[in-house]
């Protein structure tokens, strides 16, 4: 991440808008927005998939695992606003493969450390989880209030976009699916 590049660029944002970017008020903010970006940028140099490599391969679990209510934030891609809430991640292990519960979060957290979709987001955390692990199937549901929603345009605040993406058995058993999407619901 070229930090000096993001300072410049956010002193030409503040004139652009009709600031004065050495005001007092204004003259750390470049540092800290470049600060910033490093921090909660950081997922675009890491490999969501390296999170998974600590897996238990004895166990003869072969359930539903399910972490649910996992707190994320991102940052919307098309207006560079944050969104944020949480996510509900679940596989069928297969042959004894587990994973720490901690690392099925991990892997969140490194997808949504970048411009994101809460599409693409949802997406890519399943398919890491079924390419590392070869589950029986995995299931993600993402709920996330989207500031560009909220603070901008339509200006609904409270509204909550839901996304899902469901791999191997949760596609083809409606049951299995079922099954999780209760587990995921019940308890709230």
């Amino acid at each position: 991440m070229d930090k000096d590049r993001i300072k410049n660029a956010v002193r030409e944002i503040l004139a652009a808008i009709g600031e004065e970017p050495e005001r007092e008020g204004l003259r750390g903010t470049p540092e800290r927005i470049a600060d910033m970006y490093e921090e909660i940028f950081s997922g675009l140099g890491e490999d969501p998939e390296k999170c998974l490599e600590i897996h238990f391969q004895q166990e003869k679990y072969e359930e539903l695992v399910l972490v649910k209510d996992i707190p994320f934030y991102s940052m919307c891609e098309h207006h560079m606003v944050p969104f944020f809430g949480k996510a509900h991640i679940g596989y069928l292990p297969k042959s004894g493969k587990l994973t720490g519960l901690s690392k099925l979060a991990r892997v969140l957290e490194v997808y949504s450390k970048r411009p994101q979709l809460q599409e693409r987001l949802t997406g890519d955390v399943a398919d890491s989880i079924m390419r590392k692990l070869e589950p029986y199937g995995v299931i993600v549901v993402i709920e996330a209030e989207h500031m560009c929603m909220t603070m901008r345009g339509i200006k609904k605040a409270g509204s909550k976009t839901v996304t899902s993406a469901v791999r191997g058995v949760f596609e083809t058993d409606a049951k299995a699916r079922a099954e999780a999407l209760s587990m995921i619901n019940n308890g709230r």
